[in-house]
């Protein structure tokens, strides 16, 4: 399926590494031109080089989105070098631990602006040229808005405001005929899940428990899962599909955990 795509314009924040790579390749892969927000010039352009080689189009944008200025900064660049916006992928962010026990107010509000305050930041600047274009906005959210995590207080409530904000938004752009949607993720396997994993006392008992709890195949969701069905959201193809709020989780979030197969 041709999924219309080609010499779109599509910003995707962390876009160098994990789930953000993932959704970068296969929005290179469909003819668009992805741009790769991300503080680390070095990743950023490692991936640039990769897409290029193959032929394929791709650009980045140095930001430290924790700096309420970086969002304007980096819509202003995009725009002076191709003069429109047609999507974004807000998805940078990190489980970062901030919780109510062990946290205080400087660490959560460092957590805000690490995982939801640049995600209406990026969509506020770049809304006067997704209004030109009819573009589309998706959110990458996590289930720790609907399940809790345990000592992730600023984590789960900024995944709580991106859900809210998903549909607060999809309302308010209806008149532009600008599409809102969020791709919720339960257990994805990226660098930083490794990382964590790896941290524990014993990563592969830990690992296969969690596995062993997702109803679909008893895996982890990968990141090209994640990628599709963000790209088709971002798509024409997806064209009367707004506020929702799409879970890819292998059925982990919903199923009974009770089922066994």
């Amino acid at each position: 399926m041709d999924l219309q795509l080609k010499d779109k314009i599509v910003i995707v924040t962390g876009g160098a590494k994990g789930i953000g790579e993932a959704i970068v390749r296969q929005l290179a892969n469909e003819g668009a031109i992805p741009v790769i927000v991300g503080r680390k010039e070095a990743d950023n352009q490692k991936l640039v080089n990769e897409i290029t080689v193959e032929g394929k189009q791709a650009f980045q944008v140095v930001a430290e989105l924790t700096d309420p200025k970086s969002a304007e900064e980096t819509v202003a660049i995009i725009i002076k070098n191709f003069g429109k916006i047609d999507g974004l992928v807000n998805n940078a962010g990190v489980n970062d631990g901030i919780g109510l026990e062990n946290g205080n107010y400087q660490a959560f509000v460092d957590s805000l602006h690490k995982n939801v305050i640049h995600y209406y930041l990026m969509a506020h600047h770049a809304l006067p040229y997704l209004k030109l274009s009819k573009g589309s906005i998706v959110n990458i959210g996590s289930k720790v808005a609907d399940t809790g995590q345990g000592g992730t207080s600023a984590y789960a409530a900024s995944n709580g405001a991106r859900n809210a904000l998903t549909r607060e938004w999809a309302v308010e752009l209806l008149p532009y005929s600008i599409r809102v949607n969020a791709v919720i993720v339960a257990e994805c396997y990226t660098p930083l899940y490794q990382t964590w994993i790896s941290s524990l006392p014993e990563p592969e008992k830990k690992l296969k428990d969690i596995t062993s709890k997702i109803p679909f195949e008893h895996r982890m969701t990968t990141a090209e899962e994640i990628a599709n069905t963000a790209v088709f959201l971002l798509s024409p193809r997806s064209s009367h599909t707004t506020g929702q709020l799409v879970y890819v989780d292998g059925g982990y979030v919903h199923l009974d955990r009770a089922i066994s197969t």
